[in-house]
């Protein structure tokens, strides 16, 4: 029960995203879901990986690189899932970055 409910809220933080920044774009709710279904597995599957990998560049860069793989994850979510659109690297890291916080604020009221 807890693992649809955190799929929801991740959903509903696509839809207020995607309200907020201009660029970014869903076709409903149902659009909505996927995009959190996808984005959680290539966040559970492919990201770690992504941030093994990048160990190196990420020390040099103080972290920063870590936001650009939230970014590679969004990006490949736009391309795996059709109705959702990004347009641009500040969209989709400013859409990872309010997703991330929304998806914190309404699971920590929930919880």
């Amino acid at each position: 029960m807890g693992l649809i409910i955190r799929i929801l809220i991740s959903a509903v933080a696509v839809i207020v995203a995607s309200y907020i920044i201009p660029g970014v774009g869903v076709d409903g709710f149902g659009t909505a879901l996927i995009v959190a279904i996808v984005l959680g597995l290539l966040n559970a599957f492919l990201k770690p990986i992504l941030v093994f990998l990048t160990i190196p560049i990420t020390i040099i860069t103080l972290g920063l690189f870590y936001l650009v793989i939230n970014v590679l994850m969004v990006y490949l979510t736009d391309y795996l899932v059709g109705g959702f659109h990004v347009s641009g690297f500040i969209a989709a890291l400013l859409f990872s970055i309010l997703v991330s916080v929304v998806t914190w604020l309404i699971d920590s009221i929930v919880s």
